[in-house]
């Protein structure tokens, strides 16, 4: 079949498009899918650049192109365990159930499907555990993957296949963010909001009844806003300015770095703050008494509970809400993909589209 190695920690030089790697056979408890769309996230280049290791403290998109010299391999992957190489990676995968092993019902082939990208099942469904879909095992960027049956949800839509392989890592990870946060009729605030996660949090934040501010580069602003946002601020202004100090019950961050701590001023007595990524830098500098004083709840976001993966399946399927693609490309065109994601010109996701024909 054709796929995307990943054949150690790098630059663009460490993805291998080949047409002759063997198609993967399903064990107990596992599907095969032959995947129509795959969509591209910031997991998947800093699973690549091996910007998880604690060494670097640079933003994600700093080592984009050439991976980070100061990373150390022991613990480059967001788990904190060492990756085994090579690796097709990722976490998005859409697609219909083709083969299926022992104890799968064959009545599950043919199936739509989509694959939750935080598995429980490797890790025994074990409370804060769990394997990234192209990470801890294969993924997606190949024309056939396995995965566990009871974590392949059929999914009944009219969308396509593209649009599909746009929910599994960004969705979910907003969902996750906007549930551990406990996000109602309320004031939120989403930063890095034209990206997958933040496009995403805009639509489901709105869902649950919040009126979002959102923070995107001015350019982008007509597209977020068309997405649900009440408001949208340029991700340069100065966010205390255009605020005020305590106007905001939620903030959702994907982008961290040095502006958290305007974010934290910006929350009221009681607020609430859920991060899931760094582009800006894993580093940090918060004055602790405006956290404790202000009695803030913090939420680091990456295990996900069940719920979170279901509501989103149950979700596509009532109409409620719609992912915006920015662009496709061929999975052999991962790497112009990737470059792409990194330059931040887009509103949504990118995806990418094996070949029709197995290899």
């Amino acid at each position: 079949m054709h796929a995307v190695l990943l054949t150690g920690h790098g630059g663009y030089e460490a993805l291998e498009y080949r047409t002759d790697v063997p198609v993967p056979q399903p064990k107990a408890g596992e599907v095969l899918i032959r995947v129509a769309a795959a969509g591209v996230n910031n997991t998947d280049i800093n699973t690549r650049t091996a910007w998880y290791s604690r060494a670097v403290t640079d933003g994600s998109n700093a080592g984009g192109a050439g991976g980070f010299a100061a990373a150390e391999d022991r613990d480059a992957s967001w788990s904190g365990v060492p990756l085994a190489f090579p690796r097709i990676q990722g976490a998005d995968a859409c697609g219909r159930i083709v083969a299926v092993g022992a104890g799968v019902p064959e009545a599950r082939i043919g199936e739509r499907v989509l694959v939750r990208n935080m598995l429980r099942s490797p890790v025994g469904w074990r409370p804060w555990e769990c394997w990234t879909f192209g990470s801890e095992c294969d993924g997606g960027f190949a024309q056939y993957a396995l995965a566990p049956a009871r974590e392949t949800y059929a999914v009944r839509c009219d969308w396509s296949d593209a649009e599909l392989a746009s929910i599994p890592c960004a969705w979910s990870t907003a969902e996750n963010m906007l549930h551990r946060a406990g996000v109602g009729a309320e004031t939120v605030l989403v930063t890095g909001a034209s990206g997958g996660v933040g496009s995403a949090a805009v639509q489901l934040a709105k869902r649950r009844g919040a009126s979002v501010i959102a923070v995107a580069a001015r350019a982008k602003a007509a597209e977020v806003q068309a997405l649900g946002a009440t408001r949208v601020i340029d991700r340069d202004a100065d966010l205390l300015a255009e605020l005020g100090a305590g106007s905001v019950d939620v903030v959702i961050d994907m982008v961290g770095g040095p502006g958290v701590a305007t974010l934290l001023t910006l929350l009221r007595p009681g607020g609430r703050f859920a991060i899931a990524g760094a582009i800006a830098g894993p580093m940090a500098g918060i004055d602790l008494r405006t956290l404790y004083l202000k009695d803030l709840a913090m939420f680091g976001c990456t295990f996900q509970e069940d719920a979170v993966f279901e509501n989103l399946i149950r979700y596509i399927e009532a109409g409620d809400i719609r992912p915006l693609v920015a662009r496709t490309y061929p999975l052999s065109d991962i790497v112009q993909a990737q470059k792409d994601f990194l330059s931040k010109a887009h509103v949504g996701k990118l995806v990418l589209i094996p070949p029709g024909d197995a290899g």
